[in-house]
């Protein structure tokens, strides 16, 4: 019933004809971010990011190998193979299994990831192509995968103007045909990444179309819809946290600029 309250409450807010208000103070200082690396050319289309521990796991759109990045100085650590070139837009850890999305809604389950006795299991959903999914997480407390997706084709019986994120559950395979939150297009929001903060519960989500930054809280409303600064994010793709709090924002090679990886420390009280 939570993420079902979680949508209405969205969906009202977003509707309205002027940005949200923010409630409350921004914790990060999206202005000035630490820039932790600019990547080099095979990581320029960056476009999903999670931590590993001391490291962070970065995809990218175009080939299927899974980067080792170190979060002490942004260096490429581990090239993972794991699958043929693709639109690979999400990548998650759960347990010691990286999991990785690919736009058409096909899930990569990659076992031993890097060793001799690697496996790689693809799980088919009902998701296509024309949702474009674009980022993917693994919400621990509910064991389960989220997606979520930059279109809503028509036909599909849902708002044509609405996205949305679905679950994956990770004990049955089967991703559930309802969606588990639901976001009115404000302003082109389209969610390229999303991540839920280790200390508030509160959901964060990119959107690389308008550079927005979303913050849904546990009660199911925006406290905040942040415009991200496009000298920093010109394409804002992959966002993960840390557990002490710390974000983790990558954004795609554009304007003259290589792709980047920004950290983001909570800001002192």
């Amino acid at each position: 019933m939570r993420f079902y309250l979680y949508t209405y409450l969205l969906a009202g807010l977003l509707y309205t004809c002027a940005p949200p208000p923010a409630f409350g103070q921004f914790t990060y200082q999206v202005q000035s971010p630490e820039l932790l690396v600019e990547l080099p050319d095979e990581l320029e289309e960056i476009s999903g990011l999670t931590l590993d521990g001391d490291d962070l796991l970065a995809i990218q759109d175009e080939n299927g190998i899974i980067f080792r990045v170190s979060t002490v100085d942004g260096s490429i650590k581990e090239r993972i193979l794991f699958g043929d070139d693709g639109d690979y837009e999400g990548v998650a850890l759960v347990g010691e299994d990286i999991w990785v999305a690919k736009s058409d809604g096909h899930l990569y389950q990659v076992t031993a990831a890097g060793q001799p006795d690697q496996e790689v299991t693809r799980h088919k959903t009902w998701l296509d192509q024309d949702y474009d999914v674009e980022g993917l997480y693994y919400d621990a407390s509910n064991e389960r995968l989220l997606l979520a997706c930059k279109k809503d084709p028509p036909g599909n019986g849902m708002p044509k103007e609405n996205r949305y994120v679905f679950s994956f559950d990770l004990a049955t395979s089967q991703l559930a045909k309802e969606p588990a939150f639901t976001f009115p297009r404000y302003n082109k929001f389209s969610p390229s990444g999303l991540a839920i903060h280790p200390q508030s519960g509160d959901l964060y989500l990119t959107s690389s179309v308008g550079k927005q930054l979303a913050v849904v809280s546990t009660e199911g409303e925006i406290d905040m819809l942040i415009n991200l600064p496009r000298k920093h994010f010109p394409q804002p793709e992959g966002i993960c946290f840390d557990k002490d709090g710390t974000m983790y924002i990558s954004s795609e090679a554009r304007d003259g600029k290589p792709g980047r990886i920004y950290r983001l420390p909570l800001s002192p009280n």
